[in-house]
């Protein structure tokens, strides 16, 4: 085994598995939302449709509002205080939603949460490009992103069993509690950068950091923020990822109350029958990310995944519910091709932005994300109560993926020395 390979195994198996806790338990904390409002929580709190829409999309405003400041906080202080700091105060907003008595206070609680994580996603990505090379990011952060549909794989069957034994307030706070534990191991186990970790040789971090060094120079610059956030590529990567995220939080949020709609259909059961779509998520992820790596292209694992995301929605919304178990089965479809790509989409960006502008634009892009997944978690939660059912709902995740798949097809370039120029 050469120095490099040492090198690479090293890193895989000591920085990864913390990553993908520690996202993980983000991923825990925002989504088990969708559980506790079909588990009892909105005849408790007496909460309307409108209004559990309201709240289940009000993570992702407090969300939007933090993604920039950050960016720029991990990039020219530290991503791993930073993240530290967030684990301890998401652990304890997430703790809180099961001891509130009135929804004024789920408001505040539920913005507060999106605005803790906020910061968290970008200053994660910018540890990954700075721990790992192009050949090997689609992959890493794929790892990453496993914190999404493995997390809510066993969430939710846990959730169904917490909420089936002691209720939803307990299952808030039993699985709020671990972020602010875990925040202690994160601190003792990650180094924001290669030179600062005691478990490299000297000559091991000499050779990575002239790999990324040398991948650095291979980028065209960009002089700021502002030219970065100008340019066409990253306003259209933008529009794709907000789109995008309006049908996958749209899903995510909303998928334990479509499936405990059909006749018959108890909360442990709906709990099971949720985590199938994520585990064909795994798959997809690890296939996809894997030939991304390959190849080191980008596109053509974006936009076809994206497009039979938007025709399994739409051929769901066709069956309607008197076929619920081949619907059910286009339901997990979508959901896999919605999470493949992900690797992929953020392994793109830090290939066309040089280290100086990467962490800001993809805090820009995840925010306008963070934008559709308010959007889409309120306007389908908004259209399954006012039209008392869910074909409508469908049409919107199955448009909204579509387009995104046409910007993916005609905006993107798989390039990394794309010049980027301002409008």
């Amino acid at each position: 085994m050469d120095n490099q390979k040492k090198i690479a195994v090293s890193r895989w198996y000591r920085l990864i598995p913390v990553v993908f806790i520690t996202y993980s338990l983000a991923y825990l904390d925002r989504a088990n939302f969708g559980f506790g409002v079909a588990g009892g929580m909105a005849g408790d709190l007496h909460i309307t449709p409108a209004m559990s829409s309201l709240l289940g999309s009000l993570f992702f405003l407090g969300y939007f509002f933090f993604q920039i400041p950050g960016a720029m906080y991990a990039a020219s202080k530290s991503a791993r205080n930073l993240i530290f700091w967030s684990l301890i105060f998401w652990g304890f907003f997430a703790v809180g939603t099961g001891l509130i008595r009135n929804i004024r206070l789920l408001i505040i609680v539920r913005f507060m949460l999106g605005a803790v994580e906020g910061a968290v996603f970008p200053a994660m990505l910018l540890l990954l490009s700075r721990w790992f090379t192009r050949g090997e990011r689609s992959r890493a952060i794929t790892f990453l992103f496993f914190g999404n549909p493995v997390t809510i794989l066993w969430m939710s069957v846990i959730s169904g069993y917490l909420i089936h034994a002691v209720g939803w307030r307990w299952m808030f706070i039993w699985e709020g509690i671990p972020a602010i534990l875990w925040a202690f191991f994160w601190r003792k186990l990650i180094n924001d950068r290669p030179e600062e970790a005691t478990w490299l040789k000297p000559d091991e971090k000499k050779a990575l950091n002239e790999t990324l060094q040398q991948e650095q120079q291979t980028i065209r610059p960009v002089k700021n923020y502002m030219s970065a956030f100008k340019s066409r590529v990253v306003i259209s990567l933008c529009f794709l990822y907000a789109l995008w995220s309006l049908g996958v939080y749209g899903f995510v949020l909303w998928l334990p109350s479509i499936i405990h709609a059909a006749p018959g259909m108890g909360i442990v059961r709906t709990g099971w029958l949720s985590a199938v779509p994520y585990l064909m998520a795994i798959a997809g992820m690890v296939t996809v990310s894997h030939f991304s790596d390959k190849t080191l292209k980008r596109k053509p694992f974006i936009w076809p995944c994206l497009l039979l995301g938007a025709i399994a929605f739409y051929w769901s919304y066709l069956l309607g519910p008197n076929n619920f178990w081949l619907s059910f089965v286009l339901l997990c479809t979508a959901g896999m091709a919605m999470y493949a790509p992900y690797g992929p989409f953020f392994a793109f960006i830090s290939e066309i932005l040089p280290e100086n502008v990467a962490g800001g634009a993809t805090a820009l892009i995840n925010s306008s994300g963070a934008l559709g997944a308010f959007a889409g978690t309120y306007l389908v939660g908004y259209l399954n109560g006012f039209t008392g059912g869910f074909g409508a709902s469908y049409i919107v995740m199955a448009g909204s993926l579509l387009f995104s798949a046409f910007i993916a097809l005609f905006e993107l370039r798989d390039k990394r020395s794309r010049k980027i120029t301002s409008n």
